[in-house]
């Protein structure tokens, strides 16, 4: 690794521990990019070349995992996981869900129950894979050795 690239390393890894930290905030581009000197539009490519993600994806996945941790409380409401995950209220939570998981967080958080989700099995160029769905929406996605022992694990 060269000196720009070891400089770029440190500054993606500086701002996903930015982002981790600060998520409840939603922090935008700007925001992030500044924390580590760089352009907003430098840092959005250098960020999804590092991550493999935008940072906006990467802040809604951070988001997205705290959310489902509020939502496993048994008295979380939907106002209280979109609360303290920082977005600006329900719809927001509600696109957050359906966008990423396929489903959305009342269906998440009442452990899929009466929910349609269809398995499917192909071959890709790395494997054998498992996709799971619902009428919304990728929900799971898995390589797999054994097509039953993944329907029984999944």
């Amino acid at each position: 690794m060269n000196a720009q690239e070891s400089l770029d390393f440190v500054r993606i890894a500086d701002a996903i521990e930015y982002i981790r930290g600060n998520f409840k905030n939603q922090p935008g581009l700007d925001e992030v990019a500044e924390k580590v000197c760089l352009s907003s539009s430098y840092f959005q490519r250098l960020f999804t070349n590092w991550a493999g993600v935008s940072p906006k994806k990467f802040l809604q996945y951070i988001s997205l995992e705290y959310a489902k941790e509020v939502l496993k409380e048994n008295h979380a409401t939907l106002f209280d996981a979109a609360y303290e995950t920082g977005l600006s209220g329900t719809g927001r939570l509600y696109d957050l869900f359906v966008n990423i998981e396929g489903m959305t967080p009342g269906e998440y958080k009442n452990g899929g129950e009466n929910l349609f989700i269809n398995y499917s099995f192909s071959e890709s160029p790395f494997g054998d894979i498992m996709v799971a769905s619902t009428p919304k929406g990728i929900c799971h996605i898995a390589f797999i050795e054994d097509e039953a022992k993944a329907l029984n694990d999944g």
